[in-house]
């Protein structure tokens, strides 16, 4: 039982609704990272759609080890990135926040040979993390890293006259710059091309956000101009803990 008090058949409907969705529990977002998952349905996800490069299977469980590992991308939805990658036949992709370099590992690792990412980190332990498992994967001439803030690296790829070049981008640094990036993204990245943007459910906190909860009111802001934005073509996904995806017209 769920703690409700059954009043009458319309509290016990509603009550049967939250109690078996787990809705106010972020009951349709999850992250998989560890060998075991609490929600048996994202392990059965695991079990029977992950198919992991060993090289980041190593980098996962590694990356477990830092006291900050929930910022690593989902495993499926890296998977479902990697695959978009595919399926657009991209060769150039940004990574705004790398962390250790899982889904910039997994986006190259899904490009051909002559494939590039430029990955965006500002904290140099978790570049040199990285930097062994893309060797050991045998990409690490695809990642090409920028050890700076993200916009001075999206500035410098304009004023190079990479603008309108891109393929791919995703989103997944300090949530206070999102917009920014998301306006930078949107003139880096070719017609068609795809940018991905992480957390955009912030753990359900975007609904109906706390008067002082600044990060989750700046997440649904962007959220809300996303949806009314005739620059791209969009879907919202419950994947991992929110993910936007955003098609350039």
């Amino acid at each position: 039982m769920c703690g409700c008090s059954f009043l009458d058949i319309s509290v016990i409907s509603i009550c049967f609704i939250f109690c078996w969705s787990g809705v106010g529990k972020s009951a349709f977002t999850g992250k998989i990272h560890g060998i075991e998952n609490v929600d048996p349905v994202l392990q059965y996800v695991a079990n029977n759609s992950l198919r992991e490069h060993p090289v980041l299977t190593k980098l996962r469980l590694r990356t477990l080890e830092d006291q900050w590992s929930t910022m690593m991308v989902a495993s499926d939805q890296a998977q479902l990135m990697a695959n978009l990658i595919r399926l657009i036949n991209a060769t150039k992709a940004i990574e705004i926040g790398m962390y250790t370099g899982y889904n910039a590992l997994n986006m190259a690792l899904a490009m051909p040979e002559s494939g590039r990412v430029v990955a965006c980190e500002i904290e140099s332990t978790y570049i040199d993390i990285a930097k062994p498992f893309f060797k050991e994967a045998g990409v690490e001439n695809k990642i090409d890293v920028r050890h700076q803030i993200a916009m001075k690296t999206l500035d410098e790829l304009i004023a190079a006259g990479e603008a309108g070049t891109f393929d791919f981008v995703f989103i997944d640094a300090d949530k206070f710059n999102y917009d920014r990036y998301y306006e930078k993204s949107l003139e880096l990245i070719r017609k068609g091309g795809i940018i991905a943007i992480d957390n955009v459910l912030w753990n359900g906190k975007v609904v109906n956000p706390a008067p002082s909860d600044l990060t989750s009111q700046g997440l649904d802001a962007l959220n809300k101009k996303l949806h009314k934005d005739q620059r791209i073509e969009l879907s919202m996904l419950t994947v991992g803990d929110g993910l936007t995806i955003a098609i350039k017209r």
